[in-house]
């Protein structure tokens, strides 16, 4: 007897699952290029064109080591960075020598109802060969009637050799357009990276 169906048929019996037309298509709308700078802050192009907008940060490079890597929304253009937002935070990390790992949930990166900026990678370290990279993927931006999602990737390596994993989720608690988005270090300056925004069509 089958447990799982599809349309009523067995998994087993199942041949294909037809076709996917379209996954949609990535628009490369700014690039922000980080030169001992204290924040990197996307002040337009963040409105109703897509339901969906993407950071891919490359080679964010800290001038103070050891810091986290944080994001924040705004309401009003980017003269305000404090809009209200819950998150829950997981890592993992694996040191080069192989003498410890971790998966954890991180209560201590979390925010409730909290208007901080919000830590999306941990412990990014400012040796020459170290820094973070990533993603951050903001959902339906514009809208006036839900809450503001979003996820986010990082993968970090710092001087104790170590590998930190993170991945973040949450919301902005607003029923207001989230029109402008500021990246920046818990302490200190970008010295260097990149952050690529794309809409999703």
């Amino acid at each position: 007897m089958s447990i799982v169906k599809l349309n009523n048929r067995s998994v087993k019996d199942i041949t294909a699952f037809g076709s996917i037309t379209s996954l949609g298509s990535l628009t490369h709308i700014a690039t922000q290029t980080a030169s001992s700078s204290a924040s990197l802050s996307f002040t337009s192009g963040i409105d109703s064109t897509y339901k969906e907008y993407i950071f891919y940060f490359v080679n964010m490079h800290p001038a103070s080591d050891k810091v986290y890597f944080t994001f924040q929304g705004s309401t009003d253009s980017g003269s305000n960075y404090n809009t209200t937002a819950t998150t829950t935070n997981f890592s993992a990390y694996h040191f080069e020598s192989d003498s410890a790992t971790e998966l954890a949930y991180r209560s201590s990166d979390d925010q409730a109802q909290s208007t901080n900026f919000i830590n999306i990678a941990q412990r990014v370290g400012s040796g020459n060969d170290e820094s973070i990279s990533g993603f951050l993927h903001l959902f339906n931006p514009s809208s006036t009637t839900f809450v503001k999602h979003f996820i986010s990737r990082t993968s970090t390596y710092n001087a104790d050799d170590i590998l930190f994993d993170v991945y973040n989720a949450g919301y902005f608690n607003t029923t207001s357009a989230i029109d402008a988005v500021s990246f920046k270090m818990a302490s200190g300056n970008i010295d260097s990276g990149q952050i690529l925004l794309f809409g999703l069509n």
